[in-house]
């Protein structure tokens, strides 16, 4: 059981891809997406030192787009195409506190799950502009747990911060996190709830 930690201006807080097209009604939908904003709405009352949010913006015709219909590996319908209203982050979130709108995804030819890194290892900047920011600890939640949630707290981790996933802040596709859970948590991850981070820190 991880300790809940009291959150100041060394924290940041991750929010994931909560994004039209990852709601119900969007493209690329998962069916608990819309029920994670409230939780993500009130963690950002919190003292953290940064919020950041992330946006797919792909252009059309991208390559993680299905081009025959046909269901393959890091293939998804088209989805989050730039300037359109499913790349739009939705309005139910709160976005007076969020200090950075990082967009991924962007280059034609390559897919970027992770906040840190596209798939092909290149670096956004976000982990030297964290470190200037006096950042030490990055708290993720949003959409989807098991694909870009995962990526960018792996790669937090293995960037040296101190990493938590939010859980209960974090819509997954599959109802049975088991796997996901242990993926993190062998990557040094903690994983607590949003809820009890609140209430936590509503004590202290």
């Amino acid at each position: 059981m991880n300790t809940v930690p009291a959150i100041d201006g060394r924290d940041a807080l991750l929010i994931v891809d909560v994004q039209n097209d990852f709601l119900p009604g969007g493209a690329l939908a998962v069916a608990q997406g819309a029920r994670i904003i409230p939780a993500i709405n009130r963690l950002q009352d919190l003292p953290f030192g940064r919020i950041v949010a992330t946006q797919d913006w792909h252009p059309r015709g991208h390559v993680s787009f299905m081009t025959d219909g046909a269901p393959a590996p890091d293939r998804w319908p088209e989805h989050c195409v730039a300037a359109t209203w499913g790349a739009a982050i939705a309005d139910t979130l709160a976005q007076e506190h969020v200090g950075l709108v990082l967009r991924k995804g962007m280059q034609p030819g390559i897919d970027s799950y992770s906040a840190f890194r596209d798939n092909d290892g290149h670096d956004s900047g976000l982990s030297p502009w964290l470190v200037a920011c006096g950042i030490r600890r990055v708290f993720v939640c949003g959409i989807a747990l098991e694909y870009c949630v995962r990526a960018s707290a792996l790669d937090a981790a293995a960037a040296g911060f101190d990493t938590f996933m939010l859980d209960d802040a974090c819509a997954a596709i599959n109802d049975d996190r088991r796997d996901v859970h242990r993926m993190l948590r062998d990557g040094g991850i903690g994983i607590i709830t949003a809820r009890d981070l609140m209430e936590g820190n509503e004590a202290s």
